[in-house]
């Protein structure tokens, strides 16, 4: 059993269900739970990606 977060005020790109995403981060999934579609997450590495030089 992997612990989920729930991601409330989001709406599923498929189904258009509002507050049935769920994400995973041991599995790296976000999930509907009304018609089960999923998304593999890309977790971030902490370093900006813009091109921006500090």
């Amino acid at each position: 059993m992997t612990l989920a977060h729930f991601l409330d005020g989001l709406r599923c790109w498929t189904c258009k269900t509002l507050n049935a995403l769920w994400l995973d981060p041991s599995r790296a999934v976000v999930e509907c739970r009304e018609c089960g579609q999923s998304a593999l997450t890309f977790p971030e590495s902490g370093e900006a990606t813009t091109g921006e030089r500090r």
